[in-house]
């Protein structure tokens, strides 16, 4: 149950100004968050200000809360450390938890036996084994293992095998195709077999190019000194090093050994990615997408996967670590990751080059797969059921809201407003219901201006009289069976025939109260009404002074922010391309001969002012009406607009998945 954190609070002389690291338990004393910070006594009592003006998911977890303690350590690298072993130990359900549902593949080697054998393997590494990867795929391994047993012929059976062919004195199958050198029967000593395994080892640790030429060289010998036999099979160990060598092209030519970290964000939910390269080469990848638990950004997140990814797995760090954004004390964090390696490690941005290109090629798997979850999570029939029940009993709604709506207002300083709708029907999206809107002035008015208020609710005005008549024309031509809500002339839905369930507007108190006001002024009082705020993502209802705070792993929450999106891309793509035409038709409207006829005959061929721009004149002099005469007039004019920089104003926009400034 919900508790007001001043029941708990410290008092704040009390708690140390050094660093250390901090933990929030509930009231069965369980562990329900850890941090660390560089003065504790501000960073506790953070939390403790006015719970409206917390994050909502941390606002959660000091209401969980009961009790907080905390710990003093001399350095910033020792408050590291001992976060990382509070979270491994208590698994706090606040902090966020970067796993996947898989273990991933290793190729093992096992160094410490007598005769090594080598392997796949997964879950947890032990002792006296070399490990390679990790690997997506098994079978990935499988097939390289299987075409570098003919070069490097080490053991690769299981104990049992093993002590069975000492027992018989004759050695399993991958003896007799030479693709094992068989120390189980003798064939070879420890020690030799043990220069097979070194040599293995190397050419899997990416020193290949002395292999590569050593073995050529032995195959030319062979050649000129007519030993044939021998020539044919090192050039057939050639070629299977060269194919195992395909399947891990050259990414980074400096031969660096590092791993290349990227993420997708979005308010709920982070997808993380990491390719490992080794010697220049891509040896494996992973990839996560977990749940956001507090307010942090990009540093933060790097901050915590590095800490997960790195603090138990001293033997993973490679010499330099790629990341979107430096954690937020980078020196401090190279120390720790230097002392467990036992050498220094470097975490950088990467600003150019191949480094930079590779990361946003792993920035481009981390967003596949975080639109790849969010579909998944979507297309499931039981999830988008729990949602909208959530949505109900949330919002206190009287039934589940099986159709919603949302509107988002879109604008460029002012001008070119425009509005959309979109429709989700049992929590999947409806296109074709979809609809666009351009916001009206009012009479006598110079423009329609930047009044978000107003105008949602014009909108919502708008919508919702067309329903009211649609309506009415259906009771008109009503059956036994009721209302008739299809068009009988095209058989289709009439378009704003059906109800919502639920209208959502992008925005807040405001937004919300606009909309409410539109259907109270139309006599429409059984239609609910919320707002989804893009900031802390607060569902705001009418009439109320505090939001509703739907939980972080709510699926209702996750069904509103998905809907509220959606409208946010179909407005700005709707105001992009009125825009773009605009900008054409101001563009023409002083080339002589080009009235409103030829310039809409003009747009309507190209499209947009990028296509026009790269057409040349005879391109546009094939289009009804234009001459050679007009279409070079035409050219120059688009020619001395971009000379002169004259592109038109720049469309600005929240992304509600980033937070960033989008321009158009």
């Amino acid at each position: 149950m919900p508790r007001s954190p001043l029941s708990y609070r410290p008092e704040s002389g009390s708690i140390p100004t050094q660093p250390g690291v901090y933990r929030f338990r509930d009231a069965r004393s369980r562990v329900v968050y850890v941090g660390k910070a560089k003065n504790l006594r501000s960073r506790i009592s953070s939390y403790f200000q006015d719970i409206g003006g917390l994050h909502p998911r941390t606002a959660t977890m000091v209401t969980t809360a009961a009790s907080v303690e905390w710990t003093t350590v001399d350095t910033e690298v020792e408050a590291l450390q001992l976060e990382y072993s509070w979270i491994k130990e208590f698994d706090p359900r606040f902090n966020v938890k970067y796993r996947d549902d898989k273990s991933y593949p290793w190729l093992a080697v096992t160094v410490g036996d007598e005769f090594p054998r080598v392997m796949v393997g997964r879950g947890a590494k032990r002792k006296g084994t070399r490990y390679f990867g990790p690997y997506s795929h098994a079978w990935a391994i499988r097939e390289t293992v299987d075409v570098l047993l003919r070069v490097f012929p080490m053991r690769s059976c299981s104990n049992g095998v093993f002590r069975r062919s000492q027992q018989i004195g004759r050695p399993c199958l991958l003896g007799y195709i030479d693709k094992c050198a068989a120390p189980c029967v003798g064939n070879v000593t420890p020690e030799e077999h043990r220069a097979i395994v070194d040599d293995f080892c190397d050419f899997m640790g990416g020193q290949t190019t002395a292999f590569l030429r050593r073995i050529k060289k032995e195959m030319y010998a062979a050649s000129e000194a007519e030993d044939y036999e021998k020539a044919a099979r090192l050039r057939d160990d050639l070629g299977a090093m060269e194919r195992a060598l395909e399947k891990q092209a050259v990414v980074l030519g400096d031969g660096a050994d590092a791993d290349i970290i990227a993420l997708a964000e979005d308010p709920l939910e982070v997808a993380v990615q990491i390719f490992y390269v080794r010697g220049g080469r891509i040896r494996g990848q992973r990839g996560w997408v977990a749940d956001r638990v507090d307010e942090g950004g990009t540093p933060e997140l790097v901050e915590d996967f590095l800490l997960q990814l790195y603090a138990g797995e001293a033997d993973t760090i490679p010499r330099e670590i790629l990341v979107p954004a430096l954690p937020p004390d980078p020196a401090t964090f190279e120390q720790l990751l230097g002392d467990l390696r036992g050498s220094k490690v470097a975490i950088r941005v990467p600003q150019r080059g191949d480094k930079k290109s590779l990361q946003e090629t792993v920035a481009r798997n981390a967003g596949q797969a975080l639109v790849l979850h969010k579909t998944k999570r979507a297309s499931d029939l039981t999830t988008r059921n729990r949602a909208l029940e959530e949505i109900q009993v949330s919002l206190e709604l009287d039934e589940v809201p099986l159709r919603i709506e949302c509107y988002d207002i879109s604008n460029l300083q002012g001008t070119e407003v425009v509005a959309s709708m979109v429709v989700f029907e049992d929590g999947l999206p409806r296109k074709g219901e979809y609809r666009r809107f351009v916001i009206k002035g009012e009479p006598g008015e110079a423009q329609v201006g930047q009044n978000d208020v107003a105008h949602m609710h014009q909108v919502i005005t708008r919508r919702f009289r067309r329903l009211l008549d649609e309506q009415a024309r259906s009771q008109e031509v009503s059956t036994e069976s009721g209302p008739m809500l299809v068009d009988p002339e095209t058989g289709r839905p009439r378009k704003f025939a059906y109800a919502p369930g639920l209208v959502v507007v992008d925005g807040g108190p405001p937004q919300v109260a606009a909309a409410q006001r539109a259907l109270d002024e139309l006599g429409i009082d059984d239609i609910p009404v919320c707002g989804l705020a893009k900031r802390l993502e607060e569902v705001w209802l009418p009439s109320q002074e505090d939001p509703v705070i739907l939980a972080r792993s709510s699926e209702g929450l996750y069904l509103l922010q998905r809907v509220r999106d959606e409208a946010h891309r179909f407005a700005i793509t709707h105001h992009r391309s009125r825009r773009s035409k605009t900008m054409v038709e101001s563009l023409l409207d002083d080339v002589p001969g080009l009235g409103e006829v030829r310039r809409k005959t003009l747009l309507k061929h190209f499209g947009s002012l990028k296509k026009l721009r790269t057409a040349s004149v005879d391109e546009i002099a094939l289009v009804p009406g234009i001459g050679v005469r007009t279409a070079t007039a035409i050219k120059e004019a688009v020619a001395q607009s971009a000379a002169s920089g004259k592109t038109g104003p720049v469309i600005t926009s929240i992304n509600t998945a980033t937070g960033e400034i989008e321009e158009s």
